[in-house]
């Protein structure tokens, strides 16, 4: 069974008499990859900040191993941040820029030497030592700013969008290393991205926030596959989505056609939203087809290409491996248990 390690509680921040984070609540496991996702202006960043100590609640308690921190400030917290300025200092070396926290907190000159090497060897920069921090590129002083972090084995790494910086290849390489470390490590990384793939890489949980609240907790598989709204399902990849009505179990209408579904929880003739993802939908022929559209642009994506179909005036989103020419007719086909149903929201409307 995991152990709960951090609790917020009803936790609110009020900036300008504007709730920044309103009134949330989470519990963060040990040894857990968590991501806050979100974007901009959404809270992410002042949770994670709250939880550093960084900031403080104005209601709410923050609570780390059974214990309300809202006063302890952060250097007399069990926990590391890494911010998406690496704030390295740039007169000291690879070494003395790692060692810095040990120094400060008289550890024995042989541990800090054996735990730097360590920590440089987790970050693949084992003879960077000596290196002066200005001649290292983003990606080195990225990885410099984590070793600091973690030479000093914090039981959290707070991580605020810290590969927002690198440039693409670089940054998919990092999100990989960066989950190994984790698990390497042991340690709890509480994670700030508005980025939904690098969220989906590397998490065990993310949390999706939007205007200070959470709209939805859970795995990266489940928030893809079960979004549970509108603003989840468009913000967490891409998503067709359309307004139904629940006809009854396993049947569900949209378009003005009936298709099985297999989700469960609405009553009969209830509206529902309809979602389907670009991948789940199939080109088929056009004859018999319950759903039939002209073929509206076609953009060759690398892997797939994403065609946009018009059927009776609304647009649908494919990703397909088979390219379909402007302005020809095709039939699209989609399975009872690739079409996701949610709660209709008079807000989202």
């Amino acid at each position: 069974m995991p152990k709960k390690l951090i609790e917020l509680r009803n936790v609110s921040k009020i900036y300008d008499g504007s709730a920044v984070v309103n009134n949330i609540n989470l519990y963060i496991n040990e040894n857990e990859f968590i991501t806050l996702l979100g974007p901009s202006g959404c809270g992410k960043t002042t949770t994670l900040r709250m939880i550093g100590g960084f900031e403080k609640p104005d209601s709410g308690e923050i609570i780390l191993n059974g214990v309300v921190v809202n006063e302890l400030p952060p250097y007399e917290r069990p926990i590391n941040t890494v911010f998406q300025r690496y704030a390295l200092f740039p007169h000291l070396n690879v070494y003395d820029n790692i060692a810095f926290g040990l120094r400060n907190s008289k550890v024995p000159k042989e541990e800090i030497a054996e735990r730097v090497e360590s920590a440089l060897k987790l970050v693949s920069l084992p003879n960077f030592a000596s290196r002066k921090v200005a001649n290292l590129s983003g990606g080195q002083q990225q990885r410099i700013a984590i070793a600091r972090a973690i030479v000093n084995r914090p039981k959290i790494l707070l991580l605020d969008e810290p590969l927002a910086a690198l440039d693409l290849k670089l940054r998919q390489n990092m999100q990989y290393e960066l989950k190994e470390m984790q698990r390497k490590l042991g340690i709890t990384f509480i994670y700030v991205t508005h980025d939904q793939e690098e969220a989906l890489t590397m998490s065990d949980t993310i949390v999706v926030m939007k205007d200070g609240l959470i709209q939805q907790i859970g795995t990266p598989t489940g928030i893809y596959n079960e979004p549970k709204n509108r603003f989840v399902a468009r913000f967490i990849g891409e998503s067709n989505i359309l307004e139904g009505i629940y006809v009854r179990q396993n049947l569900v209408s949209f378009m003005g056609v009936e298709f099985d579904c297999v989700d469960i929880g609405f009553e009969d003739g209830e509206k529902v939203d309809v979602v389907i993802r670009p991948e789940d939908l199939d080109l088929i022929d056009p004859i018999g087809a319950k759903l039939v559209g002209v073929v509206s642009s076609s953009i060759f994506k690398g892997v797939h290409f994403e065609l946009c179909v018009i059927v009776n005036e609304k647009e649908f989103v494919i990703h397909t491996y088979e390219n379909k020419a402007v302005g020809q007719t095709v039939g699209l086909r989609v399975d009872s248990y690739e079409i996701h149903l949610m709660k209709v929201l008079n807000s989202e409307h």
